[in-house]
Protein backbone atom coordinates (compact mmCIF):
# COMPACT_ATOMS: atom_id res chain seq x y z
CA UNK A 1 0.00 0.00 0.00
CA UNK A 2 1.43 3.38 -1.04
CA UNK A 3 0.93 6.66 0.61
CA UNK A 4 -1.29 9.08 -1.38
CA UNK A 5 0.54 11.76 -3.41
CA UNK A 6 3.73 9.70 -3.35
CA UNK A 7 6.11 10.78 -6.14
CA UNK A 8 6.74 8.10 -8.74
CA UNK A 9 9.94 6.15 -8.87
CA UNK A 10 12.55 7.93 -11.05
CA UNK A 11 13.56 4.68 -12.77
CA UNK A 12 9.98 3.80 -13.68
CA UNK A 13 9.36 7.38 -14.83
CA UNK A 14 12.39 7.29 -17.16
CA UNK A 15 11.31 3.93 -18.59
CA UNK A 16 7.83 5.29 -19.21
CA UNK A 17 9.22 8.35 -20.99
CA UNK A 18 11.30 6.13 -23.29
CA UNK A 19 8.25 4.04 -24.09
CA UNK A 20 6.17 7.15 -24.84
CA UNK A 21 8.75 8.55 -27.28
CA UNK A 22 8.58 5.38 -29.36
CA UNK A 23 4.80 5.69 -29.76
CA UNK A 24 3.47 8.00 -32.50
CA UNK A 25 2.26 11.37 -31.35
CA UNK A 26 -1.16 12.14 -32.85
CA UNK A 27 -0.67 15.87 -32.22
CA UNK A 28 2.68 16.08 -34.04
CA UNK A 29 2.75 18.33 -37.18
CA UNK A 30 2.73 16.57 -40.55
CA UNK A 31 6.03 15.81 -42.18
CA UNK A 32 7.38 18.03 -44.95
CA UNK A 33 6.58 16.85 -48.53
CA UNK A 34 9.23 15.05 -50.46
CA UNK A 35 11.44 17.24 -52.64
CA UNK A 36 11.10 14.88 -55.55
CA UNK A 37 7.34 15.31 -55.51
CA UNK A 38 7.79 19.09 -55.44
CA UNK A 39 10.03 18.92 -58.50
CA UNK A 40 7.47 16.81 -60.33
CA UNK A 41 4.79 19.38 -59.53
CA UNK A 42 6.96 22.21 -60.88
CA UNK A 43 7.78 20.27 -64.04
CA UNK A 44 4.57 20.98 -66.03
CA UNK A 45 4.71 24.69 -65.20
CA UNK A 46 8.32 24.89 -66.38
CA UNK A 47 7.48 22.99 -69.55
CA UNK A 48 4.74 25.50 -70.36
CA UNK A 49 7.00 28.46 -69.61
CA UNK A 50 9.97 27.44 -71.78
CA UNK A 51 8.15 27.63 -75.15
CA UNK A 52 6.83 31.08 -74.27
CA UNK A 53 10.32 32.30 -73.38
CA UNK A 54 11.70 30.92 -76.66
CA UNK A 55 9.02 32.70 -78.69
CA UNK A 56 9.70 35.99 -76.90
CA UNK A 57 13.47 35.67 -77.32
CA UNK A 58 13.19 34.91 -81.04
CA UNK A 59 10.89 37.89 -81.51
CA UNK A 60 13.38 40.22 -79.80
CA UNK A 61 16.28 38.90 -81.90
CA UNK A 62 14.36 39.41 -85.15
CA UNK A 63 13.56 42.98 -84.13
CA UNK A 64 17.22 43.68 -83.37
CA UNK A 65 18.28 42.40 -86.79
CA UNK A 66 15.70 44.61 -88.47
CA UNK A 67 16.96 47.51 -86.36
CA UNK A 68 20.22 47.40 -88.34
CA UNK A 69 18.24 47.78 -91.56
CA UNK A 70 16.32 50.66 -90.01
CA UNK A 71 19.57 52.44 -89.12
CA UNK A 72 20.83 52.12 -92.70
CA UNK A 73 17.54 53.41 -94.13
CA UNK A 74 17.48 56.35 -91.74
CA UNK A 75 21.07 57.36 -92.54
CA UNK A 76 20.25 57.14 -96.26
CA UNK A 77 16.80 58.81 -96.35
CA UNK A 78 17.09 61.43 -93.61
CA UNK A 79 17.54 64.95 -95.02
CA UNK A 80 20.99 66.38 -94.38
CA UNK A 81 21.60 69.73 -92.72
CA UNK A 82 23.95 71.78 -94.95
CA UNK A 83 26.68 73.82 -93.23
CA UNK A 84 29.14 76.38 -94.62
CA UNK A 85 32.47 77.60 -93.22
CA UNK A 86 32.78 81.38 -92.98
CA UNK A 87 36.21 82.27 -91.60
CA UNK A 88 36.30 80.90 -88.09
CA UNK A 89 32.53 80.35 -87.96
CA UNK A 90 30.27 77.52 -89.04
CA UNK A 91 26.93 78.70 -90.42
CA UNK A 92 23.79 76.97 -91.67
CA UNK A 93 23.66 76.76 -95.45
CA UNK A 94 19.83 76.97 -95.27
CA UNK A 95 18.87 78.89 -92.09
CA UNK A 96 15.13 78.40 -92.68
CA UNK A 97 15.37 74.72 -93.59
CA UNK A 98 13.36 71.93 -91.92
CA UNK A 99 15.99 69.24 -92.21
CA UNK A 100 16.19 68.58 -88.46
CA UNK A 101 12.46 67.98 -88.20
CA UNK A 102 12.60 65.96 -91.40
CA UNK A 103 15.07 63.54 -89.82
CA UNK A 104 12.63 62.91 -86.97
CA UNK A 105 9.76 62.38 -89.42
CA UNK A 106 11.73 59.88 -91.47
CA UNK A 107 12.69 57.97 -88.32
CA UNK A 108 9.05 57.81 -87.22
CA UNK A 109 7.83 56.62 -90.62
CA UNK A 110 10.45 53.88 -90.79
CA UNK A 111 9.60 52.86 -87.22
CA UNK A 112 5.90 52.61 -88.06
CA UNK A 113 6.67 50.43 -91.06
CA UNK A 114 8.99 48.18 -89.07
CA UNK A 115 6.43 47.84 -86.30
CA UNK A 116 3.69 46.81 -88.74
CA UNK A 117 6.04 44.39 -90.50
CA UNK A 118 7.22 42.66 -87.32
CA UNK A 119 3.69 42.43 -85.92
CA UNK A 120 2.41 40.84 -89.14
CA UNK A 121 5.29 38.36 -89.23
CA UNK A 122 4.89 37.42 -85.56
CA UNK A 123 1.14 36.97 -85.96
CA UNK A 124 1.48 34.71 -89.01
CA UNK A 125 4.25 32.67 -87.35
CA UNK A 126 2.29 32.08 -84.11
CA UNK A 127 -1.28 31.99 -85.40
CA UNK A 128 -1.66 28.22 -85.06
CA UNK A 129 -0.50 28.18 -81.44
CA UNK A 130 -2.64 31.17 -80.54
CA UNK A 131 0.04 33.83 -80.05
CA UNK A 132 0.25 34.56 -76.35
CA UNK A 133 1.67 37.21 -74.08
CA UNK A 134 5.21 36.29 -75.15
CA UNK A 135 4.60 37.64 -78.66
CA UNK A 136 3.29 40.98 -77.41
CA UNK A 137 6.09 41.40 -74.86
CA UNK A 138 8.72 40.38 -77.43
CA UNK A 139 7.42 42.92 -79.93
CA UNK A 140 7.29 45.72 -77.37
CA UNK A 141 10.75 45.07 -75.88
CA UNK A 142 12.35 44.19 -79.21
CA UNK A 143 10.86 47.22 -80.97
CA UNK A 144 12.10 49.61 -78.30
CA UNK A 145 15.61 48.11 -78.23
CA UNK A 146 15.78 48.08 -82.03
CA UNK A 147 14.73 51.74 -82.19
CA UNK A 148 17.41 52.77 -79.70
CA UNK A 149 20.00 50.74 -81.60
CA UNK A 150 18.92 52.19 -84.95
CA UNK A 151 19.24 55.70 -83.52
CA UNK A 152 22.80 55.13 -82.31
CA UNK A 153 23.94 53.20 -85.37
CA UNK A 154 22.31 55.65 -87.78
CA UNK A 155 24.26 58.53 -86.27
CA UNK A 156 27.49 56.62 -86.92
CA UNK A 157 26.52 55.75 -90.48
CA UNK A 158 25.55 59.35 -91.27
CA UNK A 159 27.82 62.37 -91.67
CA UNK A 160 30.63 62.89 -89.19
CA UNK A 161 29.71 64.51 -85.90
CA UNK A 162 32.97 66.40 -85.37
CA UNK A 163 32.06 69.74 -86.93
CA UNK A 164 35.41 71.40 -86.18
CA UNK A 165 37.37 68.65 -87.89
CA UNK A 166 35.07 68.76 -90.91
CA UNK A 167 35.35 72.56 -91.11
CA UNK A 168 39.15 72.33 -91.09
CA UNK A 169 39.03 69.66 -93.76
CA UNK A 170 36.86 71.65 -96.23
CA UNK A 171 38.52 75.03 -95.45
CA UNK A 172 37.10 78.54 -95.59
CA UNK A 173 33.98 78.77 -97.76
CA UNK A 174 33.58 75.00 -97.93
CA UNK A 175 30.32 73.13 -97.50
CA UNK A 176 29.60 69.92 -95.60
CA UNK A 177 26.67 68.17 -93.89
CA UNK A 178 25.96 68.03 -90.19
CA UNK A 179 25.35 64.74 -88.44
CA UNK A 180 21.79 63.41 -88.19
CA UNK A 181 20.13 63.19 -84.80
CA UNK A 182 16.71 63.00 -83.17
CA UNK A 183 15.24 66.17 -81.78
CA UNK A 184 12.19 64.40 -80.28
CA UNK A 185 13.00 61.24 -78.35
CA UNK A 186 9.36 60.18 -78.51
CA UNK A 187 10.14 58.93 -82.03
CA UNK A 188 11.73 55.88 -80.39
CA UNK A 189 8.24 54.68 -79.40
CA UNK A 190 6.91 54.57 -82.96
CA UNK A 191 8.04 50.98 -83.57
CA UNK A 192 6.65 49.32 -80.39
CA UNK A 193 3.40 51.29 -80.50
CA UNK A 194 2.76 50.40 -84.14
CA UNK A 195 3.56 46.75 -83.41
CA UNK A 196 1.07 46.63 -80.53
CA UNK A 197 -1.72 48.25 -82.53
CA UNK A 198 -1.26 46.02 -85.58
CA UNK A 199 -0.96 42.85 -83.46
CA UNK A 200 -4.13 43.72 -81.55
CA UNK A 201 -6.04 44.40 -84.78
CA UNK A 202 -4.88 41.17 -86.41
CA UNK A 203 -5.65 39.11 -83.31
CA UNK A 204 -9.14 40.58 -83.04
CA UNK A 205 -9.93 40.05 -86.73
CA UNK A 206 -8.13 36.82 -87.63
CA UNK A 207 -6.93 35.34 -84.34
CA UNK A 208 -7.55 31.83 -83.11
CA UNK A 209 -11.04 31.37 -81.73
CA UNK A 210 -12.15 29.08 -78.93
CA UNK A 211 -15.45 27.25 -79.22
CA UNK A 212 -18.20 28.80 -77.15
CA UNK A 213 -19.74 26.48 -74.54
CA UNK A 214 -23.33 25.37 -75.20
CA UNK A 215 -26.08 27.39 -73.50
CA UNK A 216 -27.22 26.18 -70.14
CA UNK A 217 -30.73 25.42 -71.41
CA UNK A 218 -29.49 23.03 -74.13
CA UNK A 219 -28.85 20.25 -71.62
CA UNK A 220 -26.20 17.55 -71.94
CA UNK A 221 -25.06 16.75 -75.45
CA UNK A 222 -25.56 13.41 -77.15
CA UNK A 223 -23.61 10.64 -75.49
CA UNK A 224 -22.88 12.72 -72.40
CA UNK A 225 -23.91 11.16 -69.13
CA UNK A 226 -26.00 13.26 -66.74
CA UNK A 227 -24.37 14.34 -63.49
CA UNK A 228 -24.39 11.93 -60.59
CA UNK A 229 -27.47 12.13 -58.43
CA UNK A 230 -29.84 13.19 -61.21
CA UNK A 231 -32.35 10.78 -62.83
CA UNK A 232 -31.39 9.65 -66.34
CA UNK A 233 -34.96 9.03 -67.52
CA UNK A 234 -38.20 11.00 -67.43
CA UNK A 235 -39.66 11.93 -64.09
CA UNK A 236 -42.24 9.48 -62.78
CA UNK A 237 -45.52 11.36 -62.67
CA UNK A 238 -48.30 10.14 -60.41
CA UNK A 239 -51.71 9.46 -61.95
CA UNK A 240 -54.68 11.30 -60.65
CA UNK A 241 -58.06 9.82 -59.81
CA UNK A 242 -59.35 10.37 -63.37
CA UNK A 243 -56.29 8.87 -65.01
CA UNK A 244 -54.67 12.22 -65.67
CA UNK A 245 -51.36 13.39 -64.30
CA UNK A 246 -51.36 14.52 -60.74
CA UNK A 247 -49.79 17.86 -59.82
CA UNK A 248 -46.24 17.20 -58.67
CA UNK A 249 -44.26 13.95 -58.40
CA UNK A 250 -45.72 10.85 -56.81
CA UNK A 251 -45.19 10.62 -53.03
CA UNK A 252 -42.84 7.88 -51.77
CA UNK A 253 -45.64 6.04 -49.95
CA UNK A 254 -47.66 5.76 -53.16
CA UNK A 255 -44.71 4.22 -54.96
CA UNK A 256 -44.27 1.63 -52.26
CA UNK A 257 -47.96 0.83 -52.32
Amino acid sequence: MTVPNTPPDPLHAAAGAEADTSAPNPFAPPEAPDRALARKADGPALQRLLPELKVGAVTVLVCLVLGVAMAALWAWLAPKVPLVVDGNKILYGDPEGEQRAGADSVFVLIGLGMGALTALGAFLATRRRGGGIAVAVGLAVGGLLASVGAWGLGRRLGPAGDLVAEAKRVGDGGHFDADIDLGAYGALLAWPMAAMVVLLALSAAFGKREEDPPPYWAGPSAGQQPPAGLPSGPTDVAQGPAGGPQDGPRPPEDRLG
